[in-house]
């Protein structure tokens, strides 16, 4: 039964729809299961209903049945959050403090009228992400990643990291994963491109994706591993699971936190050189942002051709030295002359994924590493992006254009069974075919 005592709610609808939650979970059986059944809400309508025959809650009868929704959310959901996680337009939720969330809508950012009741709210949604993966959160493990069950990736930190409040950032998990047919019609790529990637990883061409944050990196790698062959062997490494693989020969792993003060975690890095260990014939890392570089470059340069992974770069070249930084963090004294020719054998081509200031995600370059020119890496661009300016509602206009060069993997696409075209490759200025550049037109 509901207590007794403390029956004063708060003025503020937010905090009143906290307050009565906490009020009612404690008069919950304990061993109950909470889940969205039938059984479950009616047991909540009745403990509500109980707690306004003791109290005087100021609800507008029209307000009512939303109240009750909001209380649903608060006592089995994510609370205030849950609507915008329903919500399939929106892409992406951050949290910057109680009263202040914003939503990604269709590649823009705007302000939401989402609010918290204070900071020990925000603390206890974070705690409900956390308490089904066995995890904490406390001053002494201020820094939070993790994901929700369907698999969206969520990242928090509280304070003392967090000056103004504890604050959440969730990149949404799409239901129905795109596809390359989705990014050709979002005008990400053209179709030619596509088709050249698919060669690509199909002739075990190895791949690096490149982006700057909230590019589009994770869905263009995963549309990337679907060209990879049913019959493949493929092991996905990932620090919180994103990729949806649709072959059957897949195995997935996960990096693990510590759950508790001296427990075991398990990294990325230890993930890759255990993968090894698995006979895959790809792999497939998330996100290369510390030592494992090393282990992946190794692996790409030991018999594991047509692997995958992504960087954050804003450019070819600075994916380069981006992975130069990275190798180098892995404790290893390597001179540098020798952690290029690293690179440069492993890595055959660069796809960088960019996200321009009016909200849309483009592939603008395509760039393949050709080999050494003394301490030099060589790079070529197969395709890119020519921006040319911007229309009135202030999109982006510009041509995917192919640079004139031929890629020197062509052979060994060939030996995989492509015969891509040369027009495929060729400027529209050197074709002289003036309806090429108008079908690249985005």
């Amino acid at each position: 039964m509901l207590a007794e005592q403390q029956m004063v709610p708060p003025t503020d609808r937010v905090k009143t729809c906290l307050w009565l939650a906490q009020k009612i979970e404690k008069s919950l059986p304990e061993n109950i299961i909470l889940a969205r059944d039938p059984q479950t809400i009616k047991l909540i309508q009745d403990r509500y209903n109980l707690a306004r025959q003791r109290i005087n809650v100021s609800i507008a009868p029209g307000d009512e049945k939303q109240f009750f929704e909001d209380l649903l959310n608060e006592i089995l959901g994510f609370g205030p959050l849950e609507t915008a996680l329903k919500d399939e337009s929106v892409t992406e939720v951050m949290v910057n403090r109680a009263d202040l969330v914003y939503l990604e809508k269709k590649g823009r950012l705007i302000e939401s009228d989402i609010k918290f009741a204070d900071d020990a709210h925000v603390e206890r949604i974070i705690n409900k992400i956390l308490k089904p993966l066995n995890r904490y959160v406390g001053p002494d493990s201020p820094l939070i990643d993790a994901r929700l069950p369907d698999g969206s990736r969520v990242n928090a930190v509280i304070a003392p990291c967090a000056i103004d409040g504890p604050n959440i950032t969730i990149r949404k998990f799409s239901r129905t994963p795109f596809g390359v047919n989705d990014l050709i019609n979002f005008g990400s790529m053209t179709e030619e491109m596509a088709e050249f990637l698919r060669a690509c990883v199909v002739s075990h061409i190895n791949v690096v994706v490149a982006g700057g944050t909230g590019s589009g990196k994770t869905t263009l790698l995963n549309v990337l591993s679907s060209f990879i062959p049913d019959n493949d062997r493929i092991v996905t490494i990932e620090d919180a699971a994103e990729l949806s693989l649709q072959q059957r020969h897949v195995v997935r792993l996960e990096t693990k936190k510590p759950s508790r003060r001296g427990d075991t975690e398990v990294s990325i890095r230890d993930l890759v050189i255990n993968s090894l260990r698995m006979r895959p014939e790809r792999i497939v890392v998330g996100e290369c942002r510390g030592g494992e570089a090393l282990d992946m470059l190794q692996a790409m340069n030991t018999g594991h051709d047509g692997s995958l992974t992504t960087v954050h770069a804003n450019t070819p070249r600075d994916t380069i030295s981006r992975l130069e930084t990275l190798v180098l963090m892995a404790g290893m004294d390597l001179p540098l002359s020798v952690v290029r020719k690293q690179i440069v054998s492993a890595i055959d081509l660069i796809v960088q994924q960019a996200r321009l200031r009016d909200g849309t995600r483009k592939i603008t370059h395509i760039t393949e590493i050709a080999g050494m020119e003394g301490d030099m890496p060589v790079m070529q661009d197969i395709f890119k992006f020519q921006e040319t300016g911007q229309d009135e509602d202030g999109r982006v206009q510009g041509e995917f254009m192919p640079s004139g060069n031929r890629p020197q993997c062509e052979q060994r696409l060939k030996n995989h069974g492509f015969s891509l075209p040369a027009t495929m490759f060729m400027s529209s200025t050197s074709s002289g075919r003036g309806g090429a550049t108008d079908r690249r037109r985005r």
